[in-house]
């Protein structure tokens, strides 16, 4: 088995492409009456992104962000941990959780997406 890829809703494209680009995916293009994107990241792993209309539409109810995260980014080094934090927080995004040193061994960080989804950002001390 092989996990393929990981999905979130959106409410404003624009800004969620904003902010996952600063997370390192790439987007071949965008037009904002898009439904459905899927972004890839730098390291391979893809990001399926659908409108919360789209998602609705196909549940029946509208998606919800838990409160908790929804997937992580792995990162070479504590400084790119750091980094990609603060350029979520000078670029407006919330910084659930200031990156810090866990106890598990990791630089650790959480981050929301401008739905409330979470992310961890973390390497490897």
């Amino acid at each position: 088995m092989t996990i393929d890829a990981v999905g979130v809703a959106s409410s404003n494209l624009k800004e969620t492409v904003r902010f996952y680009t600063l997370l390192g995916f790439t987007f071949e293009s965008f037009a904002e009456d898009e439904q459905h994107l899927e972004p890839q990241h730098k390291n391979g792993a893809r990001l399926m992104i659908d409108s919360k209309k789209l998602i609705t539409e196909i549940l029946g109810e509208e998606p919800r962000a838990s409160n908790h995260s929804s997937f992580a980014i792995k990162y070479d080094s504590p400084e790119e941990v750091n980094k990609a934090a603060e350029a979520i927080a000078q670029a407006g995004f919330k910084i659930a959780k200031e990156p810090w040193d866990a106890f598990w061994g990791q630089r650790y960080c959480i981050v929301e997406d401008p739905d409330g989804y979470k992310i961890d950002l973390f390497c490897n001390l």
